[in-house]
């Protein structure tokens, strides 16, 4: 190497090789429901005795169509491995 000649490396990858997801893994989900029209649907499989997984939360909200998208962000920050919108 001659003076004052730079040395080029090679860059490494930062990805990571995937990690196997635990056979007894169950994704946390938030569901953001309208009061009138998914949360009405919900409450009657619920009369109906019907059941979803415990895993699954569901928010009442007046109306899904003014859901602000930093509640969607938060959820994501917070933990919550996936987001259902439901109007």
């Amino acid at each position: 190497m001659a003076l004052g000649e730079e040395v080029k490396q090679e860059r490494v990858s930062p990805e990571k090789k995937p990690q196997e997801i635990p056979p007894d893994w169950k994704a946390n989900i938030i569901a953001f429901a309208c009061h009138y029209c998914a949360f009405a649907a919900a409450d009657l499989a619920g009369v109906m005795r019907l059941s979803y997984p415990p895993n699954v939360k569901v928010i009442r909200l007046p109306c899904t169509g003014k859901l602000d998208q930093v509640y969607l962000m938060r959820a994501f920050e917070r933990g919550i491995d996936g987001v259902f919108v439901a109007g």
